[in-house]
């Protein structure tokens, strides 16, 4: 999650652009910045090693985050046990794997390499209740688009869960459309000359992560119930056009952690820099215990954890429809002869040696190509199979 903090000269500037009319591009920069850290930590009782991340705010116009390096972190527990975390990655993970419990307080505690020091409130793990479903079905959206909706199903007949906050991670096959058994390659600046394919170019697996804050509050409701619809996929996207497979995270929140990723959520989700929902600090559960002067933006949040993983195929929900791919796929054609009219080798050349095309078929010197993403799946996607992956 990137955190950007915006001044009153910034909104200033653009005031004055839109009243004034100006139409020259404006680079919008920022004028004034403070640097603040950036805690992002959630502590769950799945056994395993926990990660915290520690960044800092940015500025308009960096495209990185910056990392806190060199930082030492611990997580305490009331029965004195500490938990080290070292750096890997720009992440900070625990040393050993650990598992929050219940009726057990844990405490955050980071020391910058500044000498400063956070530490959050005491948190204790919230209620334990699992996912009980996922479930797909195919159904309409408001814009008449048909596809997959994807629902998540949750009960707690105690009462006592209340705020969900949900993530997932999504894994689907792709089977490049038009993949050769040929191989086209250059054997000098006019040259060229076909040789046997790459089976392992054909078939690949991508996979993305959410990401946006999805939460769940029941509290108005008769019963601590969560049926959420938390994806839609149209038909014609083509990740759902072979096989498709979906991780849902459900994380079980307090009242303040849920409250803190609502005020995150409704940030990020103003359209308009220019909106009343612009923040001086977001307030969280963390402080710096030697200099009260000193901001921070984060929270240490203790959640109960669960998850649950599906797999579907394309012909499960759309029988007799084409497999929709991203792109067409056309034929390319190049006559591949040089420095005549109409000759088009050093294109042809260009391309096959920066892998924008691969290989179709050929008669005489014209050949057929297609996008490399047609013929390659690995021009954008990995052929490492995941070891979760079920056929």
């Amino acid at each position: 999650m990137k955190f950007h903090i915006i001044k009153n000269t910034i909104l200033l500037t653009l005031l004055t652009i839109l009243f004034c009319g100006c139409t020259e591009t404006f680079p919008l920069v920022t004028n004034t910045y403070e640097e603040i850290i950036v805690i992002e930590a959630t502590l769950t009782n799945e056994l395993k090693n926990q990660e915290i991340k520690i960044t800092k705010t940015s500025k308009f116009e960096d495209e990185k985050v910056a990392v806190e390096s060199g930082a030492k972190v611990i997580v305490k527990d009331d029965q004195n046990n500490e938990y080290l975390f070292e750096e890997n990655s720009g992440v900070y993970k625990s040393q050993v794997a650990f598992q929050a419990a219940p009726d057990r307080k844990y405490t955050l505690e980071v020391t910058t390499k500044n000498g400063k020091i956070y530490q959050s409130s005491p948190q204790t793990l919230t209620t334990v209740n699992p996912i009980q479903s996922v479930v797909p079905a195919l159904a309409t959206n408001k814009d008449n688009e048909t596809g997959v909706q994807i629902n998540i199903n949750t009960y707690d007949p105690a009462k006592s869960s209340k705020y969900y906050r949900y993530e997932y991670e999504e894994t689907f096959k792709v089977v490049a459309p038009r993949w050769s058994t040929l191989k086209i390659i250059t054997t000098s600046p006019q040259t060229v000359a076909l040789i046997e394919n790459d089976p392992n170019t054909r078939i690949c697996y991508s996979n993305a992560k959410s990401t946006n804050i999805i939460l769940v509050n029941t509290n108005d409701q008769a019963e601590d119930r969560v049926n959420l619809p938390i994806r839609f996929i149209e038909e014609n996207n083509y990740i759902i056009g072979h096989r498709y497979s979906i991780l849902v995270k459900q994380y079980i929140e307090g009242l303040e952690a849920y409250t803190f990723h609502k005020t995150m959520r409704d940030i990020a989700s103003s359209e308009s820099i220019l909106s009343p929902k612009q923040p001086g600090l977001i307030s969280g559960n963390i402080r710096c215990t030697n200099d009260s002067s000193t901001k921070v933006i984060g929270f240490f949040d203790v959640a109960s954890y669960s998850e649950q993983r599906i797999f579907f195929n394309y012909t499960d929900f759309f029988p007799n429809k084409p497999i929709p791919y991203f792109n067409t796929c056309d034929d390319i054609m190049y006559r591949f002869c040089f420095g005549g009219e109409d000759c088009e080798g050093e294109t042809m050349i260009y391309n096959i040696n920066r892998n924008l095309n691969t290989y179709i078929t050929n008669s005489g010197i014209i050949y057929t190509m297609v996008d490399s993403v047609c013929g390659d799946c690995t021009s954008f996607s990995s052929n490492i199979k995941p070891s979760f992956w079920t056929e």
